[in-house]
């Protein structure tokens, strides 16, 4: 993959863009940010997945090849990177339709469910359409507290049980957690649950390349090994200190110079139908990353940018407009690929009508290409942020480097706004408020806060 950033730059779209001098100004920051990042990777887990789960991925294909002819759906219980990451990578590399397909062609793997939120009807309705004594449900959860997935497992367990027993009822549930404390791996000893683990360190946003996405990815036949050979393929660019030759790096300073000239709404827009659950996925790791109140001198700073998600072409036709004539608070990412998986001929037909004729012989190909160039364009000639990351085609080891490249840049970019990249205070927060109001011990004193807010006015309530 390449990343271009000439429309980026104030020599191409004049004021509103970054100059070169820009870029040569922050050196001193860039050369800071990257040793830190060296420093610091011993603290970044993720960093080393691509090497160190030769026996994981052993283990994990093993366990697919022997399970998968018995189920009839593999079925994810999990919430934000448990649930984004495995439906990105499934959207991406397999067919569109995937459920709907005979087995047969889907080459026996079963079909996929991500169940990621608690709206009472998303389980109700799936009821409704698997047998679940044939499915394998794979509980995600690090901590093993985590309401929404937790909540999920419990009333699948007790339907289970019910159904087929406790004892039938283990060979349906495969857990996916800390490997050395929490709810969930205490309930996976006791219970005798299959377990694979997500290694100390790696936080939920930056886990698909662990087993909370390559379980789900072998179990649908997608080449998991080729998702790490991506990744190490890409680490290896983003080891450079030169930020002339490192796609991440200057990924994320080009966003950290663009929130300093308050353009703070990052919109990731790729022209494939299969990498639009990935602008989903970053719009999360983007987020949940960097959009901190404190910086780590405990300074308020609230910074971070908005991620949007987009899909070229259909949102040429709807958010392009605000894009190319909105206010300047935006940087576009267009994500394009040379080579799609398939080819569509357009008829020449309709020869008599010039605003139709002269579509005939082309193809689907080139029409998506051509509208890609045009919004590159047309953002430029309206003095707009953009990029354009380009993947040679859509391929396990080319959806490897992409994740990879943002969870790189991701880092890089917390570095430059001297903040931790890795928590979520904001998050944790809500949290709390859920389990004070459900009576979980320990949440007295926030029961008590939240007691004490005011009650609502009517007269604001109409």
């Amino acid at each position: 993959m390449r990343v271009d950033y000439n429309n980026m730059l104030s020599e191409r779209i004049g004021n509103e863009g970054i100059s070169v001098a820009d870029i040569k100004a922050m050196y001193p920051a860039i050369n800071k940010a990257a040793k830190a990042m060296e420093v610091k990777r011993d603290q970044m887990a993720w960093r080393e997945l691509p090497y160190n789960q030769a026996q994981v991925v052993k283990e994990i294909k093993e366990y697919a090849a022997r399970t998968r002819a018995q189920v009839d759906a593999f079925v994810v219980l999990g919430i934000g990177g448990s649930a984004l990451g495995p439906l990105a990578v499934q959207q991406a590399l397999n067919h569109p339709h995937y459920n709907e397909l005979p087995r047969a062609q889907r080459g026996d793997m079963p079909k996929l469910y991500v169940v990621d939120n608690i709206d009472p009807e998303r389980l109700h309705c799936l009821f409704e359409i698997i047998d679940p004594t044939r499915c394998l449900f794979n509980v995600i959860s690090k901590s093993g507290s985590t309401s929404e997935t937790m909540s999920q497992f419990m009333i699948i367990q007790t339907m289970l049980e019910e159904k087929i027993g406790k004892e039938n009822a283990r060979k349906n549930i495969v857990c996916t957690t800390n490997p050395k404390s929490g709810n969930l791996l205490a309930i996976a000893k006791k219970e005798g649950y299959k377990t694979f683990y997500i290694p100390p360190g790696v936080g939920g946003r930056f886990s698909e390349l662990s087993p909370v996405g390559l379980l789900p990815a072998a179990f649908c036949g997608i080449d998991i090994e080729g998702l790490l050979e991506g990744a190490a393929q890409m680490d290896s660019l983003c080891k450079n200190e030169d930020i002339n030759q490192n796609p991440a790096y200057m990924y994320a300073l080009l966003h950290y110079l663009a929130m300093s000239q308050d353009k703070n709404i990052s919109v990731l827009m790729p022209y494939a139908d299969g990498l639009k659950l990935i602008a989903d996925w970053y719009a999360q790791l983007w987020a949940e990353s960097l959009g901190k109140k404190h910086d780590l001198n405990g300074k308020i700073v609230n910074v971070g940018q908005t991620p949007v998600s987009a899909l070229g072409a259909t949102d040429q036709h709807s958010q392009v407009q605000l894009y190319t004539e909105g206010p300047y608070d935006k940087i576009i990412v267009i994500i394009g690929v040379e080579e799609y998986r398939a080819s569509i001929t357009i008829p020449k037909t309709y020869c008599e009508m010039p605003s139709l004729g002269f579509l005939g012989g082309h193809t689907h190909n080139e029409l998506i290409h051509a509208m890609q160039t045009a919004t590159e364009y047309a953002l430029a000639k309206s003095g707009r942020m953009n990029m354009t990351i380009t993947l040679p085609k859509i391929t396990p080891q080319t959806i490897g480097q992409l994740l990879y490249f943002f969870e790189v840049a991701t880092a890089f970019a917390g570095e430059l706004l001297n903040i931790d990249a890795f928590d979520q205070p904001g998050v944790e927060e809500g949290k709390d408020v859920v389990y004070a109001m459900f009576g979980r011990p320990g949440y007295d004193d926030k029961k008590k806060e939240l007691n004490s807010v005011p009650a609502k006015d009517e007269k604001f309530i109409i």
